[in-house]
Parts: structure tokens; sequence; C-alpha cells
């Protein structure tokens, strides 16, 4: 009975009745046109077909490139993988009239096998093609491959089917992040690389930087995350398939997970869903398949996409809010976010949209170049899981607001000023592609000198912190961002400022005996959760003798002790340390204001 009443009352205070609609399964399959027009979303809001079948088929992946083109990734192998039968293809899709509508349509490339992610930029195209990261080169932007393949890693697990590595998201710090599923072990490497040598990874998210290439485990755990979306401050968030629907990931942690795994041994616990909900009702999410109950609190437990609004046309209210597909409730779920602590809450927004069409199984959504929404569509009878697909569907689709029609939006063709100057863009798309942009620029040797001091220009007279971020960043991918900068950034009065100066700080590991004392001095006497936390992951990529003077200071701080994520990332950072120091890890024990970490000391220290 309470179980009905908690779902009662989510669905009289969250549900919005606009977005009500028959459930779906009481709806035959739809043709492509009329699961668009049969779509309810808010009031003002529109949805008209991009692309469907037999145009696009299979589409488990899509980007934006610099011209507002999408490049679609069609998997036409699942659930079989086969080095020898490429069945996979890459095909960029254009509205080169602004109707709303493709009319031009271009197969990039073929022949490609279990393909779950793609992302252009740097000259190419980026894949993920278990068990490969691929980028395929074109230098002179013709559309057509200039060579073939090229292999950047190996060794990305296909032991889960449908629970294995996906991507892409440009992170705002300059690297390239993925998804990746519990069920499958990866060891990452270039070609070659000796096992020891590899990165482990066996699900959460991963990262690899597209100039230094080098790859990184950057968060462990989870069940099978497909989706990475990252907030205007840069915090990183994903919705995860099975167990709870939204984690807030910090680097270096380790998440809720469904089976054991070699790389969590020590956690002893792990970092929890951020989310105040379920979309499902009861104990099971095995039966939580888009009955009656799970419709009234959003649809189900199975999760695809993510995406935070920072475009320019849907009401401001949506701006920084979370939204990701319902598989089971055919429908994509908001949640709001919220700061609490040193990270997040998510509240159980207002269903935005929901399908009328049996077949909708949506996977990625992305805002684009005028601020709409494109919603990629799997298209299958049946549920998330499906063995027998139906190679011949898929559809992609567009959520619009007003009557706005869309500018150009070549920005590849813009001045390095210009890029700088979009920095200041309300629309997020314009923000990342120019920051990308200058990073490609400055790569290559070809950025003007003139572009540091405007931005650092910028960095001075901007008020707003997120815009400062943005600034900061653009700095950062273009090598531009000193250590006497971020020495300066470390005092700064803004503690997204002071934050992200830590993490960009620490991304070699390595710091000078001047910014170590500053940082030991921050985690005694910084006033920011925020701050704190990122002192705490950033330990973990000091050499383990500079560890300590930080995390005992953290330690210290009783105000932390029942923050959801300090303790945690504390230990995660202290645990290599204890068996190797254990007296000095003891007395760090006595010290501790965190009655945790005191506990995983003692455990650990009994630890073979």
């Amino acid at each position: 009975m309470n179980a009905f009443l908690s779902a009662l009352a989510l669905l009289l205070v969250f549900f919005d009745s606009r977005a009500a609609a028959p459930a779906a399964v009481d709806i035959p399959f739809l043709a492509p046109e009329e699961a668009a027009r049969r779509m309810t979303v808010p009031a003002g809001f529109r949805v008209t077909l991009f692309a469907g079948e037999p145009d696009v088929t299979q589409p488990i992946g899509f980007c934006l490139d610099d011209r507002g083109r999408l490049w679609v990734v069609e998997n036409h192998s699942y659930p079989n993988w086969n080095a020898d039968d490429g069945k996979d293809r890459v095909v960029i899709f254009e509205d080169t009239n602004g109707d709303g509508r493709f009319d031009r349509r271009t197969v990039f490339a073929t022949g490609l096998n279990y393909v779950t992610g793609i992302e252009v930029g740097f000259g190419g195209v980026w894949l993920v093609n278990s068990p490969h990261l691929l980028f395929i080169p074109d230098r002179d932007g013709d559309d057509r491959p200039d060579s073939p393949p090229q292999i950047l890693l190996e060794g990305f697990g296909r032991e889960g089917i449908h629970n294995l590595v996906n991507g892409f998201t440009w992170g705002p710090d300059g690297w390239l992040y993925g998804g990746h599923g519990g069920s499958s072990y990866s060891k990452l490497g270039k070609p070659g690389t000796p096992e020891e040598q590899r990165a482990h990874v066996n699900g959460g998210v991963w990262r690899y930087h597209p100039t230094r290439h080098v790859v990184e485990n950057f968060a462990e755990g989870t069940t099978n995350p497909w989706g990475v979306a990252f907030n205007e401050h840069g915090h990183l968030f994903i919705s995860n398939c099975v167990l709870p629907h939204l984690y807030h990931v910090v680097q270096g942690g380790h998440y809720e997970r469904r089976r054991p795994s070699p790389l969590s041994r020590h956690a002893y616990a792990t970092l929890d869903t951020i989310a105040d909900h379920r979309h499902w009702v009861g104990a099971d999410w095995a039966k939580s398949r888009g009955g009656a109950e799970q419709l009234a609190v959003g649809g189900g437990h199975a999760h695809s996409g993510a995406m935070i609004y920072l475009g320019d046309s849907f009401q401001d209210t949506y701006r920084g809010v979370m939204f990701m597909v319902n598989l089971h409730g055919k429908r994509v779920n908001n949640d709001l976010l919220a700061r609490r602590g040193s990270g997040y809450v998510g509240r159980h927004g207002n269903d935005f949209m929901v399908a009328a069409d049996r077949r909708f199984l949506g996977v990625s959504l992305q805002y684009g170049p005028d601020g709409s929404v494109y919603l990629s569509d799997w298209s299958d009878p049946d549920e998330c899981h499906t063995r027998k697909p139906d190679r011949a569907t898929g559809r992609i689709f567009k959520i619009s607001h007003g009557d706005r029609k869309p500018a150009p939006a070549d920005v590849a063709k813009r001045s390095d000023a210009e890029l700088v100057r979009l920095q200041s863009h309300k629309n997020d798309w314009f923000v990342m592609h120019a920051r990308r942009l200058l990073q490609e620029r400055a790569a290559a040797g070809t950025l003007t000198p003139a572009s540091r001091p405007a931005l650092l220009e910028l960095l001075e007279t901007e008020r707003d912190a997120a815009r400062q971020l943005r600034t900061l960043w653009a700095l950062h991918v273009t090598g531009a961002a000193d250590e006497p900068l971020r020495l300066r950034l470390l005092e700064h009065p803004q503690e997204h400022l002071r934050a992200w100066a830590v993490q960009l700080e620490l991304e070699d590991g390595q710091v000078s005996p001047a910014v170590l004392a500053k940082l030991e001095a921050m985690a005694a006497a910084d006033s920011s959760p925020l701050v704190r936390l990122y002192l705490a992951s950033a330990c973990q990529r000091l050499p383990h003798g500079q560890r300590w003077g930080i995390l005992s200071r953290l330690a210290a701080r009783a105000e932390d002790a029942a923050d959801p994520n300090l303790p945690l990332m504390l230990w995660y950072a202290l645990e290599p340390l204890v068996p190797a120091a254990p007296q000095r890890a003891l007395t760090l024990a006595a010290q501790s204001k965190f009655p945790r970490l005191r506990e995983f000391i003692a455990r650990r220290l009994a630890s073979p």
C-alpha cells in the first residue's frame, strides 16, 4: 500500500498532464511520420520526422559536425560480433533548406562491425568499434575517407552483447568521453601495448585524449551507462540502464554495480545515485517493463541517452535539465539537478515526451545549432534486449520550440577571433564546437597569438561563473592555461573556478612544491565542499607520498563526515597508501573526523 501511495503522489505532483498519452502497449506500430505526429510534448513544442526508414535504419548513435549535419552510425551487426562480416555504416544527413527534414544523404563508411559510438573532429571520424577505437581521416572534408580506418586503441571487451563500450561526448577539458557496461572487461592500449601498461575498465566512464593519445579509466562501476553529459559547470552525469538511472560521476569514483569487480575490490562502499526517485515501483527492477504503475512514475528501469539542455530555443526553465530516454516507458524523462553538499540531487521532473508508437526505442538525444533536439529511435517491436532486431527500421526525430529557423552554422569557417567570441554564446552547441576548433588549431600550430590575450580578457571581464569556466577551458585546451594562471585561480572567489583550477593542475599528476603547499592549505581551509571534492579526487592522480598532507587535512573536516561523496573519495585515494604505510594510516585514522574512514583503514589493514 505504501508503494502504491508513493507512486500516486509522484503521479499527482510531478507527472505533466500535457504529456499524458495512452499506454504505449495499447497502440499499434506507427509509420515514421505518424509516429512523429502522435508524440505528446508540452505546449509550444512540436515533433517532426528528420529521417526515417528506409533512409536510416538501426541508428545506434549520432553526433553533429561543425555544420550542424548529423553523422549517424547504423548498427546492423547487433547482436552478433563477426570481424569478417562488417555490416555497420556511417551515414551523413543534412538539411540544406532548413525545413527540419534531411534532403541530402551521404554514405561515408561501410564494412564496419559492432559500432556503438561516433564523434567527429580533428580531421576525421572517431568510432567505438569493439574491440577497437578507430579513426577515419577526412582531412579535406569531402565526406570520403582519406584511408582505411586507423586503430588507435585495442582491447575493448565484448562479453556483454548489449552491455559494453559506447560513446562519445566531447568534454569541456578536450577529452573524448564514453560509457562502458559492467558486463564487459576492457584492457586498453595502443596495438602491442603490454598488459601491465594498459588501462583496465570494467564499467563506468572512460576517456581518450585526441592529441596526446592517452586513454584513462575515469570512473568505475554502474551497470550499463549509455549516455554521458556535462552541465554548464563541467560536472559529468550519466544515465544508467537497470539499477538507479542517474549518477553524478566524479573522477576516480566507484559506483554501485550488479556484480563485483577486481577493480573495486577494496572500495568497500560505492557512491550512490543522486536521484531521489525511481522510474519503477517496488524492489524488482526486472519486472518494471512499462506497466501502469511504472508509467505513472516515469516508465521503468531501462534508460539510454543523456543530455543536459544548454541550448537557446527552449524556455529557460529547461536550461540545465537532464533529459534521458526511458525505453520501457516509451518516453523522455526529465531530472532536475540541484546542488547538495559537494554534489547534486536529481529530482523527478515532468516527463518531456511520450511516444505513441510501440516500436519506439530511443537511444540518443542531442541539441543542435538552432536549439532543437534530435532524438534517435532504434525502432523495434521487442524490448531493449532484443535478440532478433528488425533491421529495416529506424527514425530520427526533431523536437523544436517556437517558429525559429536555423541559421547557417558552419563554425569551422569562423576566424580565431570569432571562435573566441563564441565562448559567450547562449547556445552551448556553438561554445563546444568553437572550443574544439580552437584546440584543433592550437594542436596544428595555426592558432593566432592574439587568441590567448583575448581569452584572458574574457576571463577577467566575465562575471558569470559558467562563462568564466568556458574561457578557462578554452585556455586549457589551447595550452594557454599556464601554472601562474592556475595558481592565481586557486584563490579565485568563485568555487567553480577554484575547483577546475585543481582539476587542470592535476591532469598530468605532477605538481610543483608551491602548488602542493597551496593544495594542502586549501584542504584545511577552503570553504567549499565542491572544492574539497575536487581535491579528494585529484589526490588519486598524485604520487602516493604527496597525498598524505591533503588527505589528512580533508579528513579533519568534520563538516564533511555526512557528505555523500567526500568520505568515500578520500578513501579511494587513501586505500593504496594503507598497506604501504600502516602506522601512518593508523595515525590518520585516529585524527580523522570520518567514522567510515577509520572503519575502512582498519578493514584494509586486516585484508591480504
